[in-house]
């Protein structure tokens, strides 16, 4: 299949530049796949389309400011006994380091430069005079590793108090508060972009879905370049998609697997949540047709033709053109030219797209 088969025209002015007051009014578009129908709804509305004992899986992860600025230096510049150094000069130059994951060794992380050309192995970059890195690997895939002398934790809180949201560039304008970037549910930090169809539940409604006898589960994914690294290959069977970290824990696995076998709908709250629960399914850890506690990398690139197992029905925001998200979407209807027929229609319909925009429900 060719990437530009995944590819529709939009408006610059339909793209979404913070999200909707209250979150539950966004518009909601309801896609039934079977008969190719769709309505138009309000978010709110959702609660109409849900039974008792349907299980909506969600993913909690929580987002940090990941996008730091800082200056580079070279490592081993010295400085002589007159204080004095002895080599010319380095003209600092700003550079922005995108903080992607964390890696197994300690303090070594996965992040992007912009401009990359600057950053060389052996130089440091400095963000505070408490917060630095040094650049290790360039990567060919355009990725780099860099050491920090802390934990995990320490950077993140460091991140947090130095950095910047990391919102999309189609966002013009940072929000001044990183709740606005955050679901209501998130609480496993770790995440550098938001998981956004979870965007539209407020504390209200999830009582409401509650009271209703609507179920609840979690997954964690910490959302990284799988989720947001575009696609510049021709086919998208040549795309190289990365991994990113996932758990699921047993209390929530049971869940899933007592609504699959009693014939209750698994409804994914997001593209990561199908990634996650899909990709799991994939291994031989899921036997007998059952969940068991899973923590570690997920690398799955969902495209049309693939075989669900788990998920019933999808709530998901309106994606980017040509993108691994938009290829997923597509997937799980069934057919390409209905998921752009659909799009075709929202742009006419003047939905709100992309990471604050309005929402689909397929089922």
């Amino acid at each position: 299949m060719l990437t530009t088969d995944f590819n529709y025209n939009l408006p610059i002015e339909l793209i979404a530049q913070k999200p909707c007051e209250p979150r539950d009014h966004s518009r909601l578009m309801i896609v039934d796949k079977k008969n190719k129908k769709i309505e138009h709804k309000h978010f709110f509305n959702i609660i109409d389309y849900l039974k008792p004992g349907d299980l909506l899986v969600w993913n909690n992860s929580k987002v940090f400011k990941a996008r730091l600025f800082g200056k580079l230096e070279p490592v081993d510049q010295d400085i002589n006994k007159d204080g004095i150094k002895d080599k010319p000069l380095f003209k600092q130059k700003l550079v922005e380091i995108f903080l992607v994951r964390e890696m197994e060794n300690r303090g070594v992380w996965q992040v992007l430069a912009k401009p990359g050309k600057h950053v060389q192995p052996g130089m440091k970059v400095k963000f505070a005079t408490d917060f630095y890195c040094e650049v290790v690997i360039k990567k060919s895939d355009g990725t780099i590793l860099v050491q920090f002398p802390d934990e995990a934790e320490v950077i993140r809180n460091k991140a947090n108090k130095y950095g910047h949201i990391p919102v999309p560039p189609y966002i013009k304008n940072e929000p001044n508060q990183i709740e606005i970037y955050q679901t209501v549910y998130s609480k496993t930090e770790g995440s550098v972009a938001a998981p956004t169809a979870g965007f539209h539940f407020t504390p209200e409604l999830i009582k409401k879905l509650k009271d209703k006898g609507i179920e609840f589960a979690e997954i964690t994914l910490h959302v990284g370049l799988g989720t947001f690294l575009p696609v510049k290959t021709e086919m998208i069977e040549n795309h190289t998609m990365h991994s990113e970290w996932v758990e699921l824990n047993q209390e929530n696995a049971n869940k899933i697997n007592q609504a699959k076998a009693e014939g209750r709908r698994v409804i994914a709250v997001g593209t990561t949540t199908v990634r996650t629960l899909e990709g799991i399914a994939q291994l031989a850890s899921y036997k007998d047709k059952k969940f068991e506690s899973f923590k570690g990398d997920i690398n799955i690139f969902i495209t049309p033709g693939f075989k669900f197992q788990i998920i019933d029905a999808l709530i998901t925001n309106f994606h980017l053109p040509k993108s691994t998200l938009l290829m997923l979407v597509s997937a799980f209807n069934n057919n390409t030219s209905f998921t752009l027929d659909c799009y075709k229609i929202a742009v006419v319909e003047k939905y709100r797209f992309f990471s604050f925009g309005d929402a689909m429900f397929i089922q």
